[in-house]
């Protein structure tokens, strides 16, 4: 049994018997309510034709729409649906004359007598189609919204880890013994990273500026626990204009399964390479570690990344659908993310 959201979103061919029967139901309806009138049809073959006809148009309203209106090709959109509502005239013509039997039909005669009929069913697809589109987008901003709220307290659990926090706390004890002058700064990156991670996870988009600053500070500090080990090559472009919008902590999931991954290779350097920029209004992350492939792996898998890897997917899907690329794949013992997604402004 199927869903309102599933109705409305679907793209079946239960749903469309389901719209024809219902068209034609109505038809139906109003021919039996003209006979118990008083009111005779010459021909009810024409009638059914007619109805058949009128749905025609109406589905020829949906077709239109999505493929020229909703695209912005006006031009192609008028041009197309005088063409296809004059070849459907043709059509209807020639069954008349020939397969309902009436050799002397005119065919201006029928476009004056049918015309404003199979309009209100060309203008009633077009209507349908517009308020499906509608729908559909309000239904998934609401999901959207709804996953945003849901995935508000695993996004708060997965950056504020004890075991992170644990980690920064020791090393920041141990840089106050040896070298304090570096405390205040650090100390100053961990309130920005503590604050982004809680108020930012709250908003449905920030600018991306905030992003980046936050992947910094998060990096910052795994500098510090990794030591002489690590190897970082990071390139993060210095975005300043405000108005570039991303979805917060999308990014952050990558960085960190890269120093989890790499950190666990077995190899005695972690080589991270690290780079985002915003090009084209496309913002793009790319990512490759050390990464020991065990045999026939092609990847990481499901149960190596983890919750946040899954519902930062999740995340895109809804808030981008189309609007995103995500590649993934190790090769020569190394891991590799390229992320493209396109950006948002506000």
């Amino acid at each position: 049994m199927f869903s309102i959201q599933q109705f409305i979103t679907g793209r079946t061919w239960k749903r469309h018997l389901f719209f024809a029967v219902a068209i034609l139901s109505v038809f139906s309806l109003g021919i039996c309510l003209f006979y118990a009138g008083g009111f005779n049809f010459n021909d009810p073959r024409q009638v059914v034709q007619n109805c058949l006809f009128f749905i025609a148009y109406l589905y020829s309203g949906r077709w239109l729409c999505a493929y020229y209106y909703l695209k912005g090709r006006l031009l192609t959109f008028v041009i197309i649906s005088l063409l296809l509502s004059l070849a459907l005239l043709v059509i209807d013509f020639l069954f008349i004359k020939f397969f309902l039997g009436y050799p002397n039909a005119g065919f201006l005669e029928l476009m004056y007598g049918v015309t404003p009929f199979f309009a209100v069913g060309l203008i009633t697809g077009m209507l349908l189609k517009l308020i499906r589109v509608s729908m559909e987008k309000e239904l998934k901003e609401v999901q959207a919204r709804v996953e945003q709220r849901e995935s508000e307290f695993g996004l708060l659990q997965a950056q504020l880890s004890p075991h992170f926090l644990f980690n920064v706390l020791n090393n920041l004890y141990g840089i106050s013994i040896t070298n304090q002058e570096r405390v205040p700064k650090l100390l100053l990156q961990l309130s920005q990273l503590l604050r982004y991670s809680v108020y930012g996870a709250r908003k449905a988009l920030v600018p991306l500026k905030e992003e980046v600053d936050y992947i910094s500070n998060f990096v910052a500090f795994q500098q510090i626990g990794m030591s002489d080990r690590l190897v970082l090559e990071m390139n993060l472009a210095n975005i300043n204009d405000t108005r570039i919008k991303i979805a917060p902590l999308v990014l952050i999931v990558f960085v960190e399964n890269a120093f989890k991954h790499a950190r666990s290779a077995g190899s005695q350097k972690i080589y991270i390479c690290l780079s985002l920029r915003s090009s084209n209004d496309f913002i793009c992350l790319e990512i490759s570690n050390s990464y020991q492939q065990g045999p026939g792996e092609t990847g990481l898998d499901e149960e190596n990344t983890g919750v946040g890897l899954a519902n930062t997917i999740k995340r895109l899907d809804l808030l981008y659908g189309k609007d995103y690329t995500l590649k993934q794949y190790a090769r020569d013992n190394q891991y590799f993310v390229e992320l493209k997604l396109k950006a948002k402004y506000a």
